[in-house]
């Protein structure tokens, strides 16, 4: 794998509130990282103008909202995902197979000519989640089994891909296809520590097992030098 092919897989999640910051980690990271991850927290505080200053930077949008409603508010909430030029959106998988259907339904109906629609994923189980915390909401399924289970329904659905661990990315590999994407987050680099998340794997070890796209935030932006620590994330997925 080239460094190019290295750099586009790693999205980094600006998990920040002030809309300067935007522009800084925009500006830093631009050429270091593939895409940048807009999420619930900087959404609500900066709204569609943090997605337009990072295009404005030359970075691309993940647009992390995890939407979970009835179906019609999703596929409008997505339409206008979409609308902002972003090229990942993401949507519950818990919703349903209705609310996911509906979505990808409005989508390709207002995107049927030559401009592209964003890739939609769902969310399987949250890399924070274990079974524990299943059981807690009341689903006794091992937490790998539900994960396929809500992978495969998504796939009904014609959702493009799941964000899931990568610890389960053979096992939505095999259930789904190589052509159905898979978003990692709970990637943390041999330099960095776990946080709070469960179900972690190293950049190289996620990309083996057949990543496309590693969410990584903390260990970049937390770095001394974060320009410095991407390069060393694409240097672990290069040597493999």
């Amino acid at each position: 794998m080239t460094r190019e092919e290295a750099i586009k897989k790693i999205i980094f999640a600006m998990d920040v509130k002030e809309f300067s910051d935007v522009q800084y980690w925009a500006e830093l990271l631009s050429k270091h990282v593939g895409m940048f991850k807009v999420g619930k927290q900087l959404y609500t505080a900066c709204g569609p103008a943090a997605v337009r200053m990072i295009q404005k930077c030359g970075g691309e949008v993940f647009l992390d909202l995890k939407y979970h409603d009835i179906p019609n508010t999703v596929a409008m909430a997505a339409l206008e995902a979409a609308n902002l030029g972003v090229q990942l959106c993401d949507l519950h998988a818990m919703g349903g197979y209705e609310m996911m259907n509906k979505t990808m339904e409005t989508l390709d109906k207002n995107f049927s000519g030559c401009t592209p629609r964003p890739k939609v994923l769902a969310i399987t189980v949250l890399t924070s989640s274990n079974e524990e915390t299943l059981r807690g909401i009341g689903i006794d399924l091992p937490v790998p089994e539900m994960v396929v289970k809500l992978a495969k329904l998504a796939k009904s659905a014609g959702v493009d891909g799941v964000v899931a661990s990568p610890q389960e990315v053979g096992l939505i590999r095999e259930a789904c296809g190589s052509d159905f994407l898979v978003v990692t987050p709970g990637v943390r680099p041999s330099f960095a520590s776990a946080d709070d998340q469960k179900r972690i794997m190293t950049p190289a070890e996620a990309v083996k097992a057949g990543s496309d796209y590693l969410v990584i935030g903390r260990p970049i932006a937390a770095a001394q030098n974060p320009a410095e620590a991407a390069q060393k994330i694409v240097d672990e997925i290069v040597a493999g």
